[in-house]
């Protein structure tokens, strides 16, 4: 099973871009998959943006996982 999880674009410079999967966890991410910009989030599967979200559907996921580790 693969896990992807949603993160904000910050920066981005080049095909590397720097995400925050929230609570200031930020980590740099390859993106040459997608065509995305700052702002914009991502679905991130090891170490690569593999998907763009639309902002809704992100927090909503963060939402779903924060939940999830809360009650584990």
């Amino acid at each position: 099973m693969c896990l992807a999880i949603p993160a904000k674009v910050v920066e981005k410079s080049g095909n590397i871009a720097k995400v925050d999967f929230g609570d200031n966890t930020l980590r740099e991410v390859d993106v040459s998959l997608v065509d995305v910009s700052v702002g914009q989030y991502v679905l991130v599967h090891a170490g690569y943006a593999i998907q763009t979200l639309d902002e809704d559907e992100a927090l909503k996921t963060i939402e779903l996982l924060s939940e999830m580790l809360s009650e584990g």
